[in-house]
């Protein structure tokens, strides 16, 4: 069984104590704990390579990017007032990104390979974004053993079944990959749209897109995901489905068990928490 476990995990700095306000520090409490929780099962999955879908890497329009640096490093900072900053270096596995890119190209899907500086060693260093920064850096603290990444970058230009049939290529990876356990993470915040005065302004769809999501998660149906109606998704702003639509290829070829941990709305984005384990849909 070598993709071991695959969770949902948000992005929002202020989950980490260290980067939130005294004010905020307590608005991010459950979901904090949800992410010490998730992080914990990763830990106990002892991963050799986690593969990690974010929405904020490479920008990349009409193509999936995966990332064959030798290494990812990237520093947060919690604001222009606030210096207080983490950061979190990581080694990249590259032979397993390679494998994903020749099976995803071979499929036909619009893919393609992402380096940065020099064609390998120390120089080929890919900055990390902070959808990739916070997850980790929850999984790094739980894991004895810092395990190596893959990063991959969705696209929402190319049809979303796309995304789905990556997910599913990941799955067929892992599952002839007997030499390492895999975990795969999709950094995910749902809908911006819960507030009137943020930038995304406020709109119903938000809460019917998260509560279709948690609906998804808690009856272990993350297929449905797929079904959102384009004018939810449009008035919701999540920056979630194209990471969980990779989930959900993946859920389609390995039976996964889901379970909630937490889900919040703290500020104007929401916050789910969740994880899958391998097992019988129906145990």
């Amino acid at each position: 069984m070598p993709l071991v476990y695959v969770c949902i995990m948000p992005h929002g700095g202020e989950v980490i104590a260290d980067l939130a306000t005294k004010y905020t520090v307590r608005k991010f409490s459950k979901t904090r704990e949800g992410m010490r929780e998730v992080a914990r099962q990763v830990a106990r999955s002892r991963p050799d390579t986690v593969i990690i879908a974010s929405p904020h890497n490479l920008r990349l329009w009409g193509r999936i990017g995966i990332v064959t640096a030798a290494n990812s490093t990237g520093r947060l900072q919690a604001s222009p007032r606030n210096p207080k900053s983490v950061t979190v270096k990581a080694k990249c596995d590259v032979e397993l990104a390679k494998q994903l890119l020749e099976r995803a190209q071979r499929r036909n899907l619009p893919v393609v390979g992402a380096n940065y500086g020099s064609s390998e060693g120390t120089a080929s260093d890919l900055p990390m974004d902070w959808g990739t920064i916070i997850p980790l850096w929850f999984i790094f603290k739980a894991c004895k053993r810092k395990p190596r990444i893959v990063i991959v970058t969705p696209s929402r230009e190319i049809p979303l079944k796309e995304n789905h049939a990556l997910g599913r290529v990941i799955a067929d990876v892992a599952t002839k990959n007997r030499s390492k356990r895999i975990v795969f993470v999709a950094s995910s915040d749902q809908a911006h749209a819960h507030r009137k005065s943020s930038s995304f302004g406020f709109n119903r769809a938000a809460r019917v897109y998260d509560n279709i999501v948690l609906d998804a998660i808690k009856n272990n149906d993350i297929q449905s995901i797929l079904k959102i109606r384009p004018s939810v998704i449009d008035g919701a702003k999540p920056d979630s489905l194209w990471q969980m639509a990779i989930l959900a290829g993946i859920a389609s070829k390995i039976p996964l068990r889901s379970h909630v941990y937490s889900y919040q709305v703290p500020t104007y984005y929401g916050m789910i928490c969740a994880g899958f384990q391998r097992g019988s849909r129906d145990s």
